[in-house]
């Protein structure tokens, strides 16, 4: 295996589209690493350009000791996994999975011996001599990662390998992947649009907009301390809630206004938000971080409600999502457990959790201003 390092890498097609934006990134031996992002911001073509499938405009691409910008796929020792499998639909599994080596001139005897050890890892043994049209989606995903196994190489790369099968299948693919690194401690890029798979596989994840990296890290520092509005909005499900206010002061606290109520600003963002008094900013508020506050309001938990009307509820087996609103802020999501009854039109309280906001700049890009010292310690789930 290898370490991957892109320096300075930009990758501009004709016409001035700038795909991939001073992108540098140094992957280390044995990482499993996950680029995400919506469609269009350039991780695809990253990864491409890594696999030597697309040629970069300026900037280095290095795996192991060598530079690669100028040597072909198939020379840069690496594996790649596609979306649409791109197994060939007259060969059989056993022929798929042995097409690559036959090109390296490896020995009858040991393709046969490759081939079988990936199947067995793979659990397709059985399905060596059947053809792909007979498999199903996850039978030929495994298919295509046991081609890219065989080759034992440098670097595998998956570009969205799981998008085509349905949501039970993806989270079974998802965890044979994960154990799949484990067992072969390979190095490992993974392009996804899917969040929820970006935080379960990467050992870290890079989060990227236009072209440009916004944010790279562990799951959980990109969870509980985003650089940006941006990446706060895009990591965790639902998605976080932001609410554009001002900040002021009264006696010795300071409050966020969001227009039709106010929410005590935490101890802890004091020194960042004191200097904010008078200016608009955006306080973020995980879904999660929002409850029912019907019960249980007293004293300093009385500081941080919003008095809020509850608009569409969704009940999701033990927990559901509400819909709540003010005047100023419609559509924000609260996700609570479903024992709880709220109704349509009603004005609820809403509590909001002080140890889990987060503040922000107003103006684009939206930086991050202020987070919970304890946030990355936070033992509640990611997601």
């Amino acid at each position: 295996m290898a370490r991957v390092v892109l320096e300075n890498v930009e990758k501009t097609y004709p016409g001035g589209l700038e795909a991939v934006k001073k992108f540098s990134l140094d992957i280390a031996d044995r990482e499993f690493l996950v680029l995400v992002g919506p469609s269009g911001c350039g991780k695809s073509t990253t990864l491409r350009c890594v696999a030597g499938l697309e040629d970069v405009t300026h900037g280095t691409i290095r795996i192991g000791e060598r530079i690669v910008n100028d040597l072909p796929p198939k020379d840069r020792d690496i594996a790649m996994v596609f979306q649409n499998y791109a197994l060939y639909p007259h060969m059989t599994v056993f022929e798929n999975m042995a097409f690559g080596l036959k090109f390296r001139n490896v020995a009858r005897r040991d393709v046969r011996e490759k081939v079988q050890r990936a199947a067995r890892i793979l659990g397709i043994e059985g399905l060596l001599d059947r053809k792909p049209r007979t498999l199903s989606g996850g039978q030929r995903q495994r298919v295509a990662v046991g081609r890219a196994i065989v080759r034992d190489p440098k670097c595998f790369l998956f570009d969205e390998p799981l998008s085509n099968l349905d949501a039970k299948l993806r989270i079974e693919m998802r965890t044979e992947i994960k154990r799949l690194h484990a067992d072969l401690k390979s190095t490992t890029i993974y392009v996804t649009h899917d969040q929820e798979e970006a935080m379960t596989l990467g050992d870290r994840i890079v989060v990227m907009k236009e072209g440009a990296i916004q944010q790279c890290g562990t799951p959980l520092e990109v969870y509980h301390r985003p650089a940006n509005r941006f990446v706060a909005g895009f990591v965790g499900m639902p998605p976080m809630n932001f609410f554009e206010g001002t900040i002021s002061e009264e006696g010795n606290a300071l409050w966020f206004n969001e227009g039709t109520g106010r929410i005590a600003v935490p101890p802890w963002a004091y020194g960042t938000m004191h200097s904010k008094i008078g200016l608009r900013v955006v306080m973020g508020v995980r879904p999660q971080a929002i409850r029912d506050a019907r019960i249980d309001t007293r004293g300093e938990d009385a500081l941080s409600i919003l008095q809020m009307r509850v608009d569409v509820v969704e009940f999701l087996g033990d927990k559901m999502d509400v819909y709540v609103s003010t005047a100023a802020h419609p559509n924000v999501i609260a996700h609570i457990d479903a024992h709880r009854r709220l109704l349509p039109n009603e004005i609820r309280p809403m509590y909001f959790d002080p140890d889990r906001l987060l503040f922000f700049e107003a103006s684009p890009p939206g930086m991050t201003l202020a987070v919970a010292p304890a946030a990355v310690e936070d033992s509640r789930p990611i997601l």
